[in-house]
């Protein structure tokens, strides 16, 4: 009676333990909570970067427009520079030589010119082909003023000129004459030459009308002084 009685004891411990542990098992099929949902309309990587501030992108833009126009104000200087530097060791400077060249039309009426070519050490200074009288009625004009390294320098002149049939040559008057002419000169530094390139005619009768017109340089040389007058 008394080892039934003990059994039943033993039993009933185990049936109760099994319970507890039964109880303490999440039931099956039930999901673990999920972790809180961010707040409404926002998004985890968009709440943690920070709102633009427009004035502070103006202050910048306009940080960025001020070193744009300061660089170009460097470039405009460094041109200046350049080319004052151009004007000084190229081509003598302003205080080394310089040459005016001057055209000079002492024609008669028996002649029109028509065209005018001038070329100083190779390179073309003045050029103009006007049979209209515009060349003959401008008489005298300058063709190259400024600065010229020191040393030796050429000076060509090609024209085309026209009889007009005055006095004795109107039988020439169809006929263009080519009249050339050259002048070699030399500049020193600290000078200030003036070429004058004349064309004329020698007023003889006894040359032919292709003989009279002419080319003639006329020279001039003087010391450049400066605000000192040394």
């Amino acid at each position: 009676m008394v080892r039934m009685g003990l059994m039943a004891l033993g039993l009933g411990l185990v049936v109760g333990a099994a319970g507890v542990a039964r109880a303490e098992e999440p039931a099956s099929g039930t999901a673990t909570p999920a972790a809180p949902a961010p707040a409404s309309g926002t998004s985890g990587s968009a709440a943690s970067l920070p709102t633009p501030n427009r004035a502070d992108f103006n202050r910048e833009l306009s940080a960025v427009e001020e070193q744009v126009e300061g660089m170009k104000q460097q470039v405009f200087e460094s041109r200046a520079t350049l080319q004052y530097l151009r004007e000084i060791i190229v081509q003598g400077g302003a205080a080394g030589a310089r040459a005016t060249v001057w055209h000079d039309n002492r024609l008669s009426a028996g002649y029109r010119l028509e065209s005018v070519t001038y070329q100083l050490d190779g390179q073309t200074k003045f050029a103009k082909v006007d049979p209209s009288n515009g060349l003959t009625d401008n008489r005298k004009f300058k063709i190259q003023e400024g600065a010229l390294p020191p040393g030796r320098h050429t000076l060509a002149v090609d024209m085309v000129v026209r009889p007009t049939g005055y006095g004795i040559f109107k039988y020439a008057q169809g006929y263009s004459i080519g009249v050339k002419g050259s002048y070699a000169f030399d500049i020193e530094l600290g000078q200030a030459c003036t070429v004058v390139s004349a064309l004329s005619d020698r007023g003889n009768v006894a040359n032919s009308f292709e003989e009279r017109a002419h080319i003639d340089f006329e020279w001039k040389c003087e010391k450049v002084t400066d605000a000192n007058g040394r």
